[in-house]
């Protein structure tokens, strides 16, 4: 750890996912000087990296770079590799001689939501929720501002979830504002809410166990990390709890007084109270829509954007091109907003709360 000399010829690289952990003797000046900071690709990088892949596998003629590129933000280079090797494993399974555009949309579905599980059987009942859980969603997310546009919605089981409903990025988000952040919050309550008003209370389900984690972490946050609550003031009320290694310390330092702890959980328990009342009426006023929308994926299981366009024009949707083939309905991929588990210990690997420069839905 002295340091390296000038003519010794040699140059030592390293690299580490987590640079908030590393000895601080280690990046003294004339050890690792500079420091490059390799973040995800950009629209125009993703488009690049799928291109060199694409070189190995035989495409057909409507295959498009640049619209997998959109429909992938937060792909890695990696994400991008298995997603190519994904599609070419799905022309392969058809006996098809070149991959479609079809075969890609179906990789993504894959990489983003999982296996299809295709030997579970769901009853009537479940089934008929699971649609009201998604419409309501998907429903809320279109109503509210500065939401990411609903993309597909699903009722076909996948890994753990029962449905999925999913929202495609207009543009890259780095940050979020504190109307955008309400409005997810909304959303993530549409499922449950939508339950509610065709169950009852005492009929809803279990299902929006992960909405509910999700909504009270991202309500907190906004409280204690990101000084979003007008009445707390712009305040870091609570610190990031790192891992336990490399002499982290176990124990949790109280750094907030018995009062305000209070106040922080009556602040957080408002937002929450003002975005489901919010997403209740939004559901309440457009209960057409919503029953529209359940029947529509009752018979057709997945609907794409033409689909919901329609749906929220007050239109019967038209059945998806590929109808009646038995592989459901085409459509590209996007970031999952909503993976809802079949109990409560099923909770997604992939929902980690937004926040920061690089925020993730």
């Amino acid at each position: 750890m002295d340091g390296f000399e000038t003519n010794d010829g040699i140059i030592v690289i390293a690299a580490t996912n987590r640079p908030d952990v590393l000895d601080k003797a280690l990046l003294r000046p004339g050890r690792f000087d500079r420091q490059v900071v390799v973040g995800l690709p950009d629209i125009r990088g993703r488009e690049q990296i799928l291109n060199v892949h694409m070189r190995k596998v035989p495409l057909g003629d409507d295959v498009n770079p640049e619209v997998i590129a959109r429909g992938t933000p937060g792909f890695s280079g990696a994400d991008l590799a298995n997603l190519v090797n994904e599609a070419a494993l799905f022309a392969a399974r058809t006996n098809k001689k070149l991959v479609e555009m079809r075969e890609f949309e179906l990789a993504k579905d894959k990489i983003m939501m999982g296996a299809e599980r295709k030997s579970m059987v769901m009853s009537d009942d479940e089934k008929r929720n699971t649609a009201y859980h998604e419409a309501g969603h998907a429903i809320v997310g279109r109503l509210v501002p500065e939401h990411d546009p609903v993309y597909k919605v699903s009722i076909i089981p996948r890994g753990r979830a029962l449905g999925v409903t999913m929202f495609l990025p207009e543009v890259e988000r780095y940050s979020w504002s504190k109307r955008g952040i309400e409005s997810r919050i909304c959303s993530m309550f549409g499922g449950r809410i939508a339950e509610e008003l065709t169950l009852g209370f005492d009929g809803v389900t279990t299902g929006a166990s992960n909405d509910i984690q999700r909504a009270t972490e991202m309500a907190r946050n906004m409280v204690t990390k990101w000084g979003l609550s007008e009445k707390m003031g712009p305040l870091m009320y609570e610190e990031d709890e790192g891992e336990v290694f490399l002499g982290r310390s176990v124990t949790q330092h109280k750094s907030v007084s018995e009062q305000t702890a209070m106040d922080i959980d009556n602040e957080v328990r408002a937002i929450i109270d003002r975005c489901y009342d919010r997403a209740r009426q939004i559901l309440i006023d457009n209960r057409e829509k919503l029953d529209l929308m359940a029947e529509a994926l009752i018979q057709y299981e997945t609907i794409d954007v033409s689909q919901i366009n329609a749906i929220m024009e007050g239109r019967r949707p038209e059945p998806p091109k590929d109808w009646g083939s038995g592989s459901g309905a085409p459509g590209g991929g996007a970031p999952v907003q909503d993976k809802d588990a079949a109990a409560d210990t099923a909770v997604k690997a992939d929902s980690a709360p937004i926040g920061g420069p690089a925020g993730q839905h």
